[in-house]
């Protein structure tokens, strides 16, 4: 259990998958869960759904909460920090999870020192499978990170990371997922060209990697020794590792994560 208040500026997909993730693991109770957003439709309509409190105005969110939740984009952050940082005080925790804002930045903008994490979530949030980054500022106590963490365990895993890695987490984990929907829509296509009917081609490839997925949780094992089991010598696996191989897949791999993170510095530069 959380015993703070939360509230949330902000009820994007994100949001409103953090609100729901932690009613449904029983985190709070609706009555301690605020949220405020610039859409009245969407205020109301997670109202009626959740039970929670919704305010027009971000102000109204400080006012009523210890814990902050920051989840607006990017491009609104400043005009939010402005309009919360003459009821902000030290007593407060602040979660940011838009990307590229850093730690730093936040800061500037209150007169206090204020405990923020930022955090980097992933879209499987959006079905309790995140996997979400935490990075603490210097005002954080060990208590600010358990309730941070606690918040984000209920959309998936947690780690956390000195803020200096967060665009690599970025270029990994945040953006991670399409380059799976990629892979696996490549593996459909595949299995298509080979006979396959779409949809059984499309069943078989996203069952196949979220069970290779579980099997490295679950076993502990490196996937390396996992791939290793089921390739047998001259087989029909080996023939397809061979072939991705010579078409160079663990560098396109390696290169993408690589140019996601440069690409995630870029965007951050202005918001240091």
């Amino acid at each position: 259990m959380i015993k703070d208040k939360i509230g949330f500026i902000g009820v994007g997909n994100m949001g409103e998958a953090l609100i729901r993730g932690i009613l449904k693991a029983k985190l709070l109770s609706p009555q301690n869960v605020y949220a405020s957003d610039i859409r009245e439709s969407r205020l109301q309509q997670l109202q009626r759904d959740c039970g929670i409190t919704t305010f027009k105005y971000n102000k109204e969110i400080a006012l009523k909460t210890r814990i902050i939740v920051l989840a607006v984009k990017p491009q609104n952050m400043e005009e939010v920090l402005k309009e919360i940082a003459p009821v902000v005080n030290k007593k407060h925790l602040i979660i940011s999870i838009a990307a590229g804002i850093s730690t730093s930045y936040i800061s500037r903008h209150f007169n206090n020192e204020i405990p923020i994490i930022r955090v980097m979530p992933n879209t499987p949030a959006l079905i309790q499978e995140g996997a979400s980054a935490l990075a603490k500022g210097k005002d954080v106590t060990e208590n600010d990170l358990e309730n941070a963490q606690k918040l984000f365990v209920s959309v998936g895993k947690t780690v956390v990371v000195d803020e200096s890695l967060m665009d690599a987490v970025t270029g990994l984990s945040g953006s991670g997922p399409a380059y799976f929907f990629l892979f696996i829509e490549a593996l459909t296509d595949a299995g298509v060209k080979v006979g396959l009917p779409r949809s059984v081609a499309l069943l078989l490839s996203t069952q196949t990697c979220l069970g290779a997925a579980r099997m490295i949780f679950e076993t502990g094992e490196h996937p390396a020794k996992l791939r290793d089991i089921v390739t047998s010598p001259g087989g029909t696996t080996l023939s397809g590792l061979n072939a991705m191989e010579k078409g160079n897949l663990r560098k396109i791999i390696m290169d993408a994560v690589e140019s996601a993170t440069r690409r995630s510095k870029e965007l951050g530069q202005e918001k240091k």
